[in-house]
């Protein structure tokens, strides 16, 4: 007698019943609450950043902020993380390491470690992204609040709402909650209509959670936080000397990805065998190539510091500047940065692969044939992909952040973000090919175990 197979819910059907829109009256009522603590989260990276950087060697006696500084800062930031990933349930949130991968929501109980782990990491230069700690924070606070309500809420919806709040708290952060949502739907691996069932409420929350971050950056006066360029130069149409630098940038991040990524697991291999010590051995390397990089070519510390989101305008409008050497120290210097941030510190990957991807096809630019804008364009579009693998976000990160002048390079940016994905994927080892599919739809579910 052949097996009974039980036919899959009918997402028309779903759509339309109340406890759906009850769901989007959720979603939005989540999203105010959930943006507003993101906001909060953001400003305060940004103000222990100052604090740490700014304000405290001043408070010491030190006229500016002297080139050793990150050294000993950054080992003391690395013990704190490593005995929150020690101590504290949650081990701190996701490895950063591991690529945007989705874990699920987390519990109320992992929230404090996480969120003290991702400000004690961004908030003294490691060189992490605030996204992964948003995401998670979000999607667990959401799930949190809706079970204090109603604590018998399905998994199926606890997915929905966790997805909500994940949208919500990055919703401006890459400067539209469009990309957001790419990045999560992109991470989560849905399709077809399941997607739209989970993608409606988030798009709800994060269109909402966008005005709140709007009206608390003018209320405030601390802007938005979110990524932007205000100074791009103009890009020329493409020709065929760009399409052949668009295959070369393509290749040249592969490689440069993929050796960042295994050397960062190899890294994090041995950093979970001493989580405490060697956190703080992975904090000292950070500072210290920061200030090798300080040391050696004259400039702040900063470019390889931190996330690099704020750098990008700055890098862009003044890369005339900049000389071939040393803009290839730069993303060596931030490369290896990376690979020990990752390694150890919690955080999200997508903001310093942008940074180490725009700085090298900056480099390139100044070689015949291709400009300023479209190198930096495709840098950043084809390194995302190599170490995030998510093509489409990929190609709209690096399209439009550039406004106007991203429709001119969009042709150069998918051609280099296709053959690093693909050379990527080549690259790397069958069984870490391809993010692993989730077994929720996004924002809820069981939490892999990692010992």
């Amino acid at each position: 007698m052949p097996a009974t197979t039980t036919a899959p819910p009918d997402p028309f059907t779903l759509i339309r019943t109340r406890a759906y829109v009850m769901l989007l009256v959720v979603a939005a009522l989540l999203g105010i609450p959930i943006s507003a603590m993101a906001f909060g989260f953001l400003a305060l990276v940004d103000r222990l950043q100052s604090l740490t950087y700014d304000d405290l060697p001043r408070a010491l006696g030190f006229t500016g902020t002297p080139s050793w500084w990150p050294v000993p800062l950054l080992a003391a930031a690395g013990l704190l993380v490593g005995l929150t990933v020690r101590h504290l349930p949650g081990k701190g949130g996701h490895r950063p390491a591991d690529g945007l991968v989705n874990t699920g929501a987390p519990s109320a109980v992992e929230l404090p470690g996480i969120a003290f782990a991702a400000l004690a990491s961004l908030g003294v230069g490691a060189v992490l992204g605030p996204e992964a700690p948003l995401i998670a924070l979000g999607g667990g606070l959401a799930v949190y609040a809706v079970r204090l309500v109603k604590p018998g809420i399905s998994p199926k919806a606890s997915a929905v709402v966790g997805a909500a709040g994940s949208f919500a708290a990055i919703s401006a952060l890459l400067g539209s909650p469009l990309l957001g949502a790419f990045l999560l739907m992109e991470a989560s691996g849905l399709a077809g209509m399941l997607l739209g069932m989970v993608l409606v409420p988030g798009l709800l929350a994060a269109g909402i959670g966008a005005l709140i971050f709007t009206g608390l950056g003018s209320w405030t006066g601390l802007g938005t936080y979110s990524l932007a360029l205000h100074h791009v130069p103009h890009a020329a149409e493409p020709d065929i000397a760009q399409f052949g630098w668009a295959v070369v940038l393509g290749l040249a991040a592969a490689i440069t990805g993929a050796g960042i990524q295994r050397l960062a697991l190899f890294l994090q291999a041995r950093v979970e065998r001493r989580t405490v010590v060697a956190t703080v051995v992975m904090g000292l390397v950070v500072g210290l190539v920061a200030f090798v990089y300080a040391q050696g070519t004259g400039r702040d510390a900063s470019g390889v510091l931190f996330s690099g989101e704020s750098a990008l305008d700055p890098l862009l409008s003044q890369s005339a500047g900049y000389s071939v050497a040393a803009l290839l120290v730069l993303v060596l210097c931030k490369a290896l940065a990376y690979c020990a941030s990752l390694s150890s510190f919690r955080g999200g990957p997508v903001f310093p692969a942008m940074f180490v991807g725009a700085a090298g096809g900056l480099a390139l630019s100044h070689l015949p044939g291709l400009n300023p804008t479209s190198g930096f364009a495709m840098g950043i579009g084809a390194m995302c992909v190599a170490m995030l693998k998510l093509p489409m976000t990929s190609v709209l990160l690096a399209t439009l952040l550039l406004g106007s002048e991203g429709l001119t390079v969009m042709p150069l940016v998918i051609v280099s973000v296709v053959v690093s994905y693909v050379v990527t994927l080549r690259l790397a080892p069958s069984s870490a090919a391809l993010p692993p599919a989730p077994d929720a739809p996004t924002g809820a579910g069981s939490r892999p175990d990692r010992g």
